[in-house]
């Protein structure tokens, strides 16, 4: 005779091994690293900060 296998248990299981694929998944796709957001970021500043400079001042 077989194993005694808990039906509640494996289902959980089964579900959190398919949602921890689908994370992997997703880092995959669309995460980024510490460094890449960071320079996006400092690019972002200094285009912002480049344009500010060159606003005329309308007083």
């Amino acid at each position: 005779m077989g194993d005694v296998v808990n039906l509640n248990q494996a289902r959980k299981l089964r579900q959190k091994s398919k949602a921890r694929a689908q994370a992997d998944e997703n880092t995959v796709k669309f995460g980024r690293t510490k460094a890449e957001k960071a320079l996006e970021k400092a690019k972002a500043d200094k285009a912002r900060s480049t344009l500010d400079a060159h606003k005329r001042d309308d007083d």
